[in-house]
């Protein structure tokens, strides 16, 4: 979240960047808020004194009537004291309420406008090809080499679920290979990571674990809820620590299972692998310095597009506009890899975004740093990554990859632990 004394001093400049983001926040209604709290907190300070100066002048009572009426008063100032504080405890909790849905602050050179209106920055290595031949989605890929079982998966777990089989086994495996190993030749320290964390950390990092518009599954009956990204297990895993300032940036990539509700989501472009309730991914995250936040974003990106250049996917880098951010980025580039399969002549399909969130998260989570030779802390930054989401990773390999002979070449760097060239 947003500092509140930050909010107060620049209201003017976050109700300019909650409308750009097209998010409806009453920033006077949070002014209001706190001049109240502030009120009411210092009538509890106020009447805490009283109650004690009275407490001061009982010894000196000169008779027990005078003793009496001391101790009434006192009890009386005492019980007005602990009403105000409750008053000052329940504006405090709508005041962190209304914080939560303030999204962070927008990086000035982010698009504006929404969905539809990010910008394109770059292009990968390998161009979109044309084939001259009829290009087959991965579906139709993955029946002609049985490669899933989306049935099975209706049957045994639902829709939106389903079985690799096959080649697809060795396929995804080798994306996780390949990706860990890629990281951790980078300075990355690789993690396994839970498929469960409780609401608190959900919360801290940005997400809405219940509620009726949730995309996240919850465990009944108790605060767990299966993670939909490792985002959120990484990010957790410091939630409450001081770190030292010299040991930034910490670079970690995270291995997890994957799971989302996707509501709503459906049509020709979402079926198959492209999106679906559980897949496996690699996720990128750091713990930074203020000061390096940015040119580690922009590094994230980059290691984005030397993977996917190394698979031998065409894509482009998109920045995406400020309306279509999410809360807690304070600036966002995807990778959009080019699948033939989708539409009638292709089209781009997010494959991997990365995101700065400044210091949003760390607040939300109390993760902060300290600098050698100063006094108190400051709060981290925080940033994620996706380096490879297996399913959509597939999805680029085989439609890109496929020949006119129904055959799928295997990218090089995926040939040694596939254990082949070519799917056949």
């Amino acid at each position: 979240m947003l500092d509140r004394k930050f909010i107060l001093q620049n209201a003017d400049a976050v109700r300019a960047n909650c409308e750009k983001r097209g998010v409806d926040c009453d920033v006077d209604q949070l002014i209001a808020l706190d001049s109240q709290r502030l009120a009411v907190l210092q009538l509890a300070e106020d009447l805490n004194r009283q109650a004690n100066e009275t407490s001061k002048q009982i010894p000196k009572a000169q008779d027990n009537d005078a003793r009496n009426q001391l101790i009434e008063k006192g009890r009386e100032l005492r019980q007005q004291k602990d009403a105000a504080q409750q008053e000052h405890d329940q504006l405090d909790q709508e005041i962190t309420a209304f914080l939560s849905a303030v999204p962070n602050m927008t990086h000035p050179d982010v698009p504006a406008g929404g969905e539809d209106d990010a910008v394109e920055i770059a292009l990968g290595k390998h161009p979109v090809k044309p084939f001259d031949f009829k290009a087959l989605d991965h579906v139709d890929l993955g029946a002609k080499h049985d490669l899933f079982d989306f049935d099975a998966g209706g049957r045994v777990t639902g829709a939106g679920f389903y079985y690799l089989k096959n080649a697809a086994v060795h396929l995804d495996l080798a994306l996780q290979h390949y990706a860990l190993r890629f990281l951790c030749d980078r300075g990355f320290t690789p993690m396994t990571t839970p498929d469960l964390a409780l609401t608190s950390i959900l919360e801290g990092i940005g997400f809405t674990p219940r509620g009726p518009e949730t995309q996240i599954y919850s465990i009944e009956n108790s605060e767990l809820n299966l993670v939909g990204t490792a985002e959120i297990t990484l990010g957790g895993m410091m939630s409450g620590q001081t770190l030292l300032a010299e040991d930034l940036p910490l670079l970690y990539c995270g291995l997890s299972h994957c799971f989302r509700t996707e509501a709503g989501a459906g049509g020709r472009a979402s079926k198959g692998l492209y999106r679906v309730h559980q897949f496996t991914k690699v996720e990128m995250f750091a713990f930074a310095l203020p000061e390096q936040s940015d040119q580690i974003h922009l590094r994230l990106k980059e290691l984005e597009c030397e993977l996917f250049d190394s698979l031998e996917v065409p894509y482009r880098v998109i920045d995406t506009a400020a309306g279509d951010l999410g809360g807690p980025a304070y600036r966002k580039f995807d990778l959009e890899a080019w699948m033939p399969g989708r539409g009638e002549e292709g089209q781009w399909g997010e494959v991997t975004s990365t995101s700065n969130c400044t210091d949003y998260q760390a607040r939300r989570l109390n993760v902060r740093f300290k600098r050698p030779g100063q006094k108190g802390t400051e709060f981290a930054h925080t940033l994620n990554g996706t380096a490879v989401a297996t399913g959509r990773a597939m999805i680029a390999i085989l439609e890109n990859h496929q020949r006119a002979d129904g055959s799928i070449a295997v990218p090089k760097v995926l040939q040694p632990w596939v254990g082949t060239e070519v799917i056949a």
